[in-house]
């Protein structure tokens, strides 16, 4: 059912009782300015959660309702209803429903909550239902039970209605409805969605009054209210005055303090638990994942492994996000096929894990396996194969893909094109881009988003049609964010359009003035046209704002241990091994044609610190190093978080040669495979 078709007008609705303060509530709504309290919370006995209850109970007290004259349903209408029930259990339809609907009134049962609200549960709740329909029905009984506000609850946060749970929520008090234990988790929830701060504190004051002090259900998704308001002290005050707490409540806080940056305070609450399931160990190990501490994250998963806790699905999908993050194919290979063995069911992210691991870690032969295996594939693995071989600079194979995907029925989403568009502009398909450009929104009614325009100004940039990328900038019915912007301008510096890079690198600047890859991009164009003044004021500009580069590290994962490198770095135990091969390693390709590019040293103009020589840039360590532990043949794969600099992607070409190796480097934006001397970008990075 659209969302859009929810159309209700609930009788005035006062607001929720509270009284008492929770933490720190000002007893005040901004989107419900009509509520006022209509329960006098400060006569009842705060502290005796059972006694209060009870004072409730006969504040809400109501008349139960009479289906017929004799005050019961005769035993015909029993049989009849009974037919019913079991009709309904199999409806799949609104127009059936409404048949079942009208028998019951006709079987003069429309005042029958039980009756009614079996029709209500499939309106609410069913993927074929009618919410709009739901709320008719309450509006007409004369007495709804709770039972049927909560199931119309569930049914709006299906919808994430949430505004309009809360306004349900307060019409059932003001019809003297009590609620039960199954009534505060979705109206907390709704809350949650909402960002209904106010209404939180309110409803969790409530709560305490109703006398849920110890409902697990209740307080766990408290928590979780708390957490998602990004008020984690007072998550953490509701999880301490918790009197038994499960996996849910602990998991919940673990996952609250990640998900706001306090890792640590996170994992001082996973040390406390008493006893760790397999769910807590993930909601930790995802939180160092999230936050880019993947050491931190295997680190933890040997301590898991050492408690002997079984690997399940979670925690294999966040293991396998750290092997991407570092390039541990080995690692991750061990987990894929600790999967398979185990019959660990492979669902959409875990298959969308697996097969974005083996790409990003270099391995696209083993990608494709993966995604050939899979037995039913949804959007998100073909997405994710698609563009695996964008980054690869694998063009045709991506649209070749696409078209099998469409082939397949798979319906293409905002993704997939972001992608498709990604691989042509890799692989210089300039026509190929115009027309799935236009074929996104003439054959599938997708309308361009900032992320697509980008990468079409990229493909166009490029292949140096100037004119035709800012004249496409120009019509974006948005106006042009910086990856846009930035697309044009590594065009300019590709080309040496060193004018309109001037132009556009300084708008650049001014949209991410944090970042320190724009200037040094705007300085390179500079440099290219040997305006070293400007060269100097752009360096001037960093040093005034305090913008400092990004530290530059390159790691290469050799049988199961990741070795990372920084540039100039001698921290390693083995760098005086590594460093002799690296000057053997450069001086074998000096004998071949290498002539080291030191103009950005000299001038400090390179992504990587420069304060060490250029011959000890940290991907040429890696490669050292790997040349010194691998044998004779072995493919080299090394992740480098900064774009490889000249130096070292002319140097690497050379090595490949020179030792008859493959070395494939995934730097920030996309891989590069050397081999025999020669790069799969075509120097056209």
């Amino acid at each position: 059912m659209p969302v859009n078709a929810i159309s209700w007008e609930p009788t005035k609705m006062l607001s929720l009782p509270y009284g008492n303060k929770i933490c720190g509530s000002k007893n005040k709504s901004n989107r419900f300015p009509e509520f006022n309290a209509v329960l006098d919370v400060q006569s009842m006995p705060s502290n005796d959660p059972p006694q209060c209850n009870k004072t409730l109970s006969k504040r809400f007290e109501m008349p139960n309702p009479k289906p017929d004259a004799q005050g019961s349903i005769n035993e015909s209408k029993k049989v009849h209803l009974h037919k019913l029930h079991q009709g309904l259990a199999s409806c799949s339809s609104m127009a059936e429903l409404k048949q079942y609907h009208a028998q019951i009134v006709k079987l003069g049962l429309q005042a029958d909550n039980d009756a009614i609200g079996r029709i209500v549960k499939f309106c609410a709740i069913s993927r074929n239902g009618d919410l709009g329909y739901a709320l008719e029905i309450i509006n007409t009984l004369p007495h709804p039970d709770a039972f049927i506000y909560n199931t119309v609850f569930r049914g709006f946060l299906q919808f994430r209605l949430s505004d309009d749970c809360i306004r349900l929520y307060s019409q059932m008090l003001r019809n003297s409805v009590t609620p039960n234990k199954f009534t505060f988790p979705p109206v907390v929830r709704a809350c949650a969605f909402g960002n209904s701060i106010d209404e939180g504190k309110q409803i969790h004051a409530q709560v305490l009054k109703f006398g849920f002090r110890s409902d697990g259900f209740s307080q766990n998704n408290l928590i979780h209210m708390y957490a998602s308001f990004e008020s984690l002290d007072d998550a953490r005050k509701v999880f301490d005055k918790m009197p038994q707490r499960d996996v849910v409540s602990w998991t919940t806080l673990i996952t609250g303090f990640s998900q706001s940056g306090r890792v640590d305070e996170a994992r001082e609450v996973f040390e406390t638990m008493p006893e760790k399931t397999p769910a807590s160990w993930n909601a930790m190990i995802a939180a160092y994942v999230q936050t880019d501490r993947f050491r931190e994250a295997f680190s933890l998963f040997d301590e898991m492994r050492l408690n002997r806790v079984e690997l399940d699905k979670f925690v294999a999908a966040s293991m396998l996000s750290a092997c991407t993050g570092l390039g541990a194919m080995k690692q991750g290979e061990w987990i894929h096929d600790y999967i398979k063995r185990n019959a660990i069911e492979i669902d959409p992210k875990l298959s969308t894990t697996i097969i974005d691991m083996y790409c990003k870690c270099g391995a696209l032969e083993k990608a494709i396996e993966a995604f050939n295996e899979l037995p039913s594939k949804g959007v998100s693995a073909w997405n994710c194969m698609i563009g695996g071989f964008a980054t690869h600079g694998k063009g045709e194979n991506a649209i070749e893909l696409f078209e099998k995907m469409e082939g397949e029925s798979v319906k293409p989403d905002y993704i997939t094109f972001v992608n498709v568009l990604s691989a042509c502009a890799h692989s210089g398909l300039v026509e190929k881009g115009r027309y799935i450009f236009r074929h996104m929104v003439e054959t599938h009614g997708i309308s361009p988003g900032t992320e697509h325009y980008g990468c079409m100004v990229d493909l166009l940039g490029r292949a140096g049609l100037f004119d035709e990328a800012v004249k496409l900038i120009s019509e974006m019915p948005m106006e042009p964010d910086v990856g846009v912007m930035g697309a044009l301008l590594g065009a300019c510096k590709i080309h040496k359009n060193v004018e309109l890079g001037e132009r556009i690198g300084k708008k650049v600047i001014e949209l991410e003035p944090e970042n320190s890859g724009r200037y040094v991009l705007l300085a390179n164009i500079y440099a290219t046209a040997s305006k070293w003044d400007d060269v100097a004021n752009v360096r001037k500009l960093m040093n005034d704002r305090g913008v400092k580069k990004t530290p530059g590290f390159s790691v290469i994962e050799v049988g199961s241990t990741v070795n990372e490198f920084i540039a100039g770095g001698r921290a390693h135990p083995e760098s005086r091994e590594i460093y002799a091969k690296v000057d053997e390693m450069l001086a074998g390709i000096r004998s071949i044609g290498y002539v080291p590019e030191t103009e950005s040293v000299l001038l400090d103009i390179g992504e990587e610190d420069t304060e060490n020589p250029l011959f000890y840039h940290s991907e040429k360590l890696a490669i050292g190093f790997g040349l010194l532990k691998s044998k004779p043949g072995e493919v080299l794969r090394i992740t480098k978080n900064l774009r490889v600099c000249k130096d070292c992607h002319e140097a690497s070409k050379l090595i490949s040669k020179f030792y008859n190796r493959e070395i494939i480097v995934r730097d920030r934006s996309r891989f590069h495979h050397f081999e025999e001397g020669a790069c799969s970008c075509n120097d056209y990075w």
